[in-house]
């Protein structure tokens, strides 16, 4: 039935730095809730706001998270393990890249790396429930994305091999987070193996139909690989357990299209943009997950090649509260309804 979804909130990550009020969790948390957010989703990869490890193992050090969310006037929505979750599976093509996503006593040993990882993300399952939490998001990683195009002709049984090892990779990982009753939402994206419905179709398939196993609905990727965003809520509803409010643009011309010929973000036919400066239709979005039930967060990710980040956050807020729809709790037409007249019903049916 539908639901009121609860926001606005804000993802952190793009926002926590060195500098004041960016670098603690006290400070950033009652920044953004000057803003008018109610709630925060946290990088728990980022040692100045969060310690993963910390939070797996004390349900004190949680207490005491959520109460200094509480005294800024909001409240932790997901713990994000994004940059864990890539690290699950990664192609050795990007290796050097990804090594800056780990501590440095497992760079250059991809094999220690991706068991930091798979250790990470199950300290996010029991950091989770320590924090009362039901969801959390990530990335699946990648082992085919190399292969994305269809030339050189693919070896046949390349692609079902690597969802198959993902699959291998990721199942303990779910039963982790199964124990502690937590969804994992992904974050369907590209240069993750799980970047559009056919291929979540495809994990869901190599991880068992698992009941965890769920998405992070982020409508400016599938933009920018012009897909049906709203169609895609009508097929994977069930499975959306997270929302990251992101706002798109396409623009293809003669000289660029999806690829957008490895121009920089502000140079390319397909951008991110704050929200209201792109094509993203949120008044459809919301209306949809309003109308499937979708009940959880409204999270903001800002990443723009041209706002300002603080004007960004400044005017995502009101954003996502004027899209925020209060369902209503009765039928616009029950001023006309009658009683129940079961003599009536079968007259009017002739019968």
């Amino acid at each position: 039935m539908p639901t009121t979804i609860k926001g606005p909130a804000l993802f952190l990550a793009q926002f926590a730095g060195d500098a004041a009020p960016f670098n603690s969790l006290a400070s950033i948390t009652k920044w953004a809730g000057s803003l008018g957010y109610k709630g925060v989703q946290i990088p728990t990869w980022d040692g100045r706001l969060f310690d993963l490890e910390k939070a797996a193992t004390s349900k004190t050090y949680c207490d005491e998270v959520k109460g200094i969310c509480a005294d800024a006037g909001v409240e932790v929505t997901e713990l994000s393990t994004h940059l864990q979750g890539q690290l699950v599976a990664v192609h050795p093509a990007y290796d050097a890249q990804m090594d800056g996503f780990a501590p440095a006593k497992v760079h250059h040993n991809p094999k220690a790396r991706q068991q930091w990882a798979v250790e990470q993300m199950k300290f996010g399952a029991k950091a989770s429930r320590n924090l009362g939490l039901d969801a959390s998001v990530t990335f699946s990683g990648s082992l085919a994305f190399p292969y994305l195009y269809p030339f050189p002709q693919r070896p046949a049984g390349l692609i079902e091999e690597a969802f198959e090892e993902l699959g291998k990779r990721w199942k303990p990982i779910l039963d982790a987070y199964d124990e502690n009753g937590v969804d994992v939402g992904y974050e369907i994206h590209p240069s993750e193996d799980v970047f559009d419905g056919a291929t979540f179709e495809m994990f869901l398939e190599a991880v068992g139909n698992h009941k965890r196993c769920a998405i992070n609905y982020d409508p400016s990727h599938f933009l920018l690989q012009q897909m049906d965003y709203l169609a895609f809520i009508d097929i994977y509803h069930e499975r959306i357990k997270a929302f990251h409010v992101k706002d798109a643009e396409f623009n293809p011309d003669g000289r660029q299209g999806v690829y957008s010929g490895y121009q920089s973000w502000i140079n390319r036919a397909g951008r991110f943009r704050s929200l209201g400066d792109g094509q993203v239709d949120f008044g459809g979005i919301f209306s949809k997950l309003s109308q499937y039930g979708y009940d959880s967060w409204a999270v903001l990710e800002w990443e723009c090649c041209l706002k300002h980040p603080e004007d960004g956050a400044a005017e995502g807020a009101p954003f996502i509260q004027s899209h925020i729809i209060r369902v209503t709790e009765k039928a616009f037409d029950d001023f006309a309804a009658g009683t129940t007249d079961k003599k009536l019903l079968r007259a009017m049916m002739g019968i």
